[in-house]
């Protein structure tokens, strides 16, 4: 599967788990935005979703955070896209993550429990995965991350 191809694909699946829950998600013209979908809240509301490819990786759905500006190595996401959209094919899951929560880096939202019992800075996947939460639970989400960005100053509106 090419790069291009994976992506779209990703695209798709976080578009499907939006849509069908009623959200309305925009898709931005042309290329070379941080930002792949904008879903449109209540109001004047609006949540930036950077979507992202996970794979299984040690009991954990792991995907970049990262940004590349093509020869000026990597970035983050912060105050260009508010929520990484992760798709995981090894899963068919959507996760939907704040980026303030994962600003950097490789995240890793965890699906098995680990070796050795830990459960401080764990990320579970559950507590991301769209099929795993209430459509109340999924507003909730969203206003959260619209509220901070509109907070912080970095609001896509």
């Amino acid at each position: 599967m090419t790069t291009a191809l994976k992506g779209n694909t990703t695209e798709a699946a976080v578009l499907k788990a939006l849509a069908e829950r009623d959200f309305a998600v925009l898709v931005p013209f042309g290329e070379g935005h941080p930002y792949d979908l904008v879903v449109h809240l209540a109001g004047t509301s609006f949540v930036r979703v950077q979507c992202k490819t996970g794979r299984v990786k040690k009991g954990c759905v792991v995907f970049n955070s990262n940004s590349t500006d093509h020869g000026r190595g990597a970035g983050n996401y912060l105050g260009l896209a508010d929520l990484f959209g992760v798709y995981c094919p090894a899963r068919d899951a959507v996760y939907l993550v704040p980026v303030r929560d994962v600003p950097t880096s490789i995240p890793h939202l965890r699906i098995e429990a680990t070796r050795n019992n830990q459960e401080s800075g764990i990320r579970y996947a559950a507590d991301y995965e769209v099929d795993a939460l209430t459509v109340e639970e999924l507003c909730e989400l969203l206003l959260r991350v619209a509220d901070w960005s509109e907070e912080t100053g970095v609001s896509a509106a």
